[in-house]
């Protein structure tokens, strides 16, 4: 896993947008998107380019190695999402 997304994700979707291998997810069309708290990167497909980090209003993406200590859970729940 190289991105995270934590619970200060607004789900504006800029970030999927710069995605270039569509890693993340839900999107507004797929019937979970209103059920989750925030996006998810998908750890397997991720080609960890970092396209999305500078689009984020909100600076909830981190790169895995930099995740603040009282954010670790959210490496789990996004590995979760994906069935890891």
């Amino acid at each position: 896993m190289a991105y995270v997304i934590t619970d200060t994700c607004t789900k504006d979707g800029y970030c999927i947008d710069a995605c270039p291998v569509d890693c993340i997810h839900p999107k507004l069309e797929e019937s979970d998107f209103d059920a989750v708290p925030h996006l998810y990167i998908d750890p397997e497909q991720c080609i960890d380019c970092g396209a999305c980090i500078p689009v984020c209003p909100t600076n909830s993406i981190f790169v895995l190695e930099e995740l603040p200590a009282e954010l670790a859970a959210f490496a789990g729940r996004n590995a979760a999402y994906y069935g890891h």
